[in-house]
């Protein structure tokens, strides 16, 4: 095989803009070979960049059946991720689901349970993992350069979105079109790193959701959740689209020092001492640790995004490489989102892991009052 054959199920604003990067030659082993929507006006995106060497098929089963890829990325609305993506396997493909890499933990880990023994890769769009950044970031607390985590704080809210936003599907922003807001479109990623960076799950969040507080949406816009660690450590995580300007900081403590990220730059605060120690061995009640000078974090490396990924995973097809973001990391965030929804349902702390089907019933509550959008307009592709 010399180059990766690349499918693409749903042609959306991700879907469309995937195949722009392999159309413009930026997935170095990698060429796009089909299309698949429902909607055959989306054809003509990819159309406009390129007429000649790609499929269009409406329905996921013809793609499936037609030997034309090698590897199919899923970029559709979000119940529909598992469920694609079982069918790629089992059929034969590799396959990249968009995230989230489900709405709710069962369908996830019955995704995972269905594809545990094939030989094909299941990767996952986590492209924010390339950034430089984070990545230092996780290797320099796995490295113990912090310490042992004491505390986390995420407040990412430069995901402002308009009405208008939500009027350009009738899928969007409804428990049963897509099955969360801001936890499940936008903040994803943010979920991923929350867990991936400091190398350990919450074990009990406390969150309080606010559903349609600054939209006409059914959904949550608003979140505010406190978290706690295994080893003692907390967190809070507070996520919006209706901050202006927003925050993207993200700030770890340890015994020995903090990272934070702000403005796509990392810092280090690093303490002379470990706290823990200068704390009984201090003489004095008001002795803080002494700390070195705040320094900006070299960073090294591209920050790839979703191109990297696409990369990584048809470098991986031909034996050159691992899989960075494998599919199975997915379930985390899903299982943070429905943590943060299920306690603010019920009003309660909620311990980690929970009963994935009782959280599954919740939804289908929501799920039963459920309605469309009626000012949608699904002709209009909206950006995630």
């Amino acid at each position: 095989m010399e180059k990766v054959r690349f499918g693409i199920i749903g042609c959306g604003n991700m879907g469309s803009s995937h195949a722009k990067h392999l159309i413009e030659g930026k997935i170095e082993n990698g060429i796009l070979t089909a299309i698949c929507d429902i909607n055959t006006k989306k054809f003509e995106i990819v159309k406009k960049l390129q007429s000649e060497g790609i499929s269009y098929y409406t329905d996921s089963e013809e793609l499936f059946a037609s030997g034309t890829c090698d590897v199919i990325m899923i970029c559709t609305p979000h119940y529909s991720h598992p469920t694609l993506a079982v069918r790629a396997i089992e059929t034969g493909h590799h396959c990249i689901v968009e995230k989230p890499a489900g709405v709710y933990t069962l369908q996830v880990r019955e995704m995972l349970e269905k594809t545990k023994n094939s030989d094909k890769i299941l990767g996952i769009m986590f492209n924010q993992r390339t950034n430089p950044a984070f990545k230092k970031m996780r290797q320099m607390i796995k490295d113990g350069r912090i310490g042992e985590v004491k505390r986390t704080n995420w407040i990412i809210t430069t995901w402002y979105r308009t009405q208008y936003y939500y009027d350009t599907g009738s899928w969007r922003a409804t428990w049963a079109g897509e099955g969360g807001g801001v936890l499940y479109n936008q903040a994803p990623h943010q979920l991923d790193l929350f867990q991936w960076i400091v190398g350990m799950m919450p074990t009990k969040v406390r969150a309080f959701c606010h559903f349609g507080k600054w939209h006409d949406i059914e959904v949550e816009d608003d979140v505010t959740c406190y978290c706690e660690y295994p080893n003692g450590a907390t967190g809070v995580f507070i996520t919006t689209t209706a901050d202006a300007p927003g925050t993207n900081r993200f700030e770890v403590t340890g015994t020995k020092g903090t990272l934070f990220f702000e403005d796509d730059k990392l810092f280090y605060k690093e303490l002379k001492v470990d706290e823990r120690e200068h704390c009984y061995a201090a003489k004095s009640g008001f002795a803080a640790p002494e700390a070195l000078p705040t320094v900006e974090v070299e960073l090294e490396g591209e920050n790839s995004q979703h191109v990297g990924i696409c990369n990584n995973i048809a470098n991986a097809i031909l034996g050159l490489e691992d899989v960075y973001a494998p599919a199975s990391d997915g379930i985390h965030g899903v299982e943070l989102a429905n943590a943060m929804l299920l306690s603010t349902w019920i009003n309660k702390d909620v311990t980690l892991p929970f009963d994935d089907g009782f959280f599954y019933e919740e939804l289908k509550k929501r799920i039963a009052v459920s309605k469309p959008r009626a000012t949608a307009n699904d002709d209009v592709v909206a950006s995630q």
